[in-house]
């Protein structure tokens, strides 16, 4: 089963604090094998209080949280992108949910561009 950008960005999250499946089931108590069928794919959208649950458990950051909340909620996503905002932790949830929104034309989707020019009209927004 392909992998999800919900998958994705959890298994990034467990891994970067050196978490196996069954450290993250047991400190979040959601069974290891739920959190295996949400980082591959084969379960999504997951209830709010389990997203909750494995935030918490993961001491996720407050960004790191809504983009899972996001992710969980938008199942289509291009899980390419995410490469791209775990880089830049600069990148918020809501900018996140506008660079996926955007629709690249041609061979490969230029992210950092999209997000400029996301950034350029909000100050543009806040300003006018």
């Amino acid at each position: 089963m392909p992998d999800t950008a919900l998958g994705v960005w959890l298994k990034g999250l467990r891994e970067e604090k050196k978490l196996s499946l069954r450290d993250l089931g047991q400190r979040s108590e959601v069974d290891h094998a739920y959190i295996h069928r949400l980082e591959t794919g084969a379960k999504e959208a997951p209830s709010e209080d389990v997203l909750e649950k494995l935030a918490k458990a993961l001491s996720a950051s407050k960004r790191d949280g809504d983009i899972l909340r996001y992710l969980a909620r938008h199942t289509n996503i291009d899980s390419n992108i995410l490469e791209f905002v775990r880089k830049d932790q600069s990148i918020s949830a809501d900018e996140l949910q506008m660079l996926a929104t955007v629709v690249n034309r041609g061979a490969r989707a230029d992210y950092a561009t999209s997000l400029a020019r996301i950034r350029r009209m909000m100050m543009e927004d806040d300003d006018g």
